[in-house]
């Protein structure tokens, strides 16, 4: 089969050997699948990563030993947990410290023509989602998680900074919760898509005077913590959602002073996320900007790298 692989600071469209399903696993035929900026990141060092990129997808179950999923549109949980260890069993299966990560750890990922996964990990795909629509289901689940770790409501005024994909997922998300709820970022053809649902942007973050009750931190860049710590309130909540490959050096000193809550936050509920989508018109097709062919992903990858592009697609 044809599949993206990144190996040796090289990204290469190879043919592969077709994956086989070990117990417990399906054979799923990919069909759209979403370069994010976790891939973006893991070209440059991230997680010391080779193989098949891509965890942002859906597909179509192929092969099963439970009949029942044949034939079934599915996403899938990204993380892939040994279920049997202290942490598996006391605090979270995705926290598994011997777990493999879709496209990103110790297992190959979604920009091939097939992938093998734990069919625990899949979710069905409603018939009034598309294709393109669910390749936004782990992205948006990851933004829902804010909301399942830090309660918001709608007295509270949100800043999320920047305005890439899971910036505009999260201030989304948490306008379902807070008409308060604003975004600042650098690109005004991006930040349009918000004031359309009317949700308040800024383009340049300086200009803000107000500080706020939660801030949402989606730079992608080392300093986006420092500028959130400029903007929350003493006593408020940082939700930190950026991993990239660079150091930070943050004092942590305001934190201990303004008695400032600073949560890690990744990935989140896909059965909530489905439910969004059936729910609400969130109209994520908006933000796919370019769809190519699989053979063609390193050109897929330079528009992808293009700070005024969304959404780009991979199709097997």
């Amino acid at each position: 089969m044809k599949a993206v692989v990144w190996k040796r600071e090289s990204l290469s469209v190879e043919q592969v050997l077709e994956p086989v399903p070990a117990e417990g696993e399906v054979l799923i035929k990919v069909l759209k699948a979403g370069i994010c900026n976790t891939d973006l990141e893991l070209i440059q060092g991230y997680m010391d990563f080779e193989g098949i990129l891509g965890h942002e997808f859906t597909g179509l179950v192929v092969q099963s030993a439970n009949e029942a999923w044949m034939g079934k549109r599915v996403v899938s949980e990204i993380n892939i947990p040994c279920r049997k260890c202290k942490t598996c069993l006391t605090i979270d299966p995705k926290h598994c410290p011997s777990r493999k990560v879709l496209g990103i750890h110790q297992k190959d990922g979604v920009f091939a023509e097939y992938v093998t996964l734990p069919l625990v990990n899949l979710h069905v795909v409603p018939s009034t989602v598309s294709d393109k629509e669910a390749v936004f289901v782990e992205p948006l689940a990851a933004a829902l998680q804010i909301l399942e770790q830090v309660g918001i409501d709608e007295r509270q005024e949100v800043l999320v900074l920047g305005d890439g994909k899971l910036g505009l997922l999260a201030a989304l998300v948490l306008r379902t919760r807070s008409p308060h709820v604003f975004c600042a970022g650098h690109h005004p053809r991006k930040l349009a898509l918000l004031q359309r649902r009317g949700i308040e942007t800024f383009l340049e973050v300086p200009k803000i005077a107000d500080k706020f009750d939660v801030v949402v931190e989606a730079t992608g860049n080392p300093q986006g913590i420092k500028e959130a710590l400029s903007r929350v309130k003493p006593m408020g909540k940082i939700m930190a959602k950026s991993t990239f490959h660079e150091a930070s050096d943050l004092n942590l000193s305001s934190l201990v002073v303004d008695e400032i809550q600073l949560v890690g936050s990744r990935c989140g509920p896909f059965e909530k996320a489905l439910e969004l989508l059936q729910k609400e018109d969130l109209e994520l097709e908006e933000m796919v900007d370019a769809d190519y062919p699989l053979e063609r992903a390193p050109e897929a990858f330079d528009k992808a790298r293009d700070p005024e592009v969304l959404k780009v697609l991979l199709t097997p």
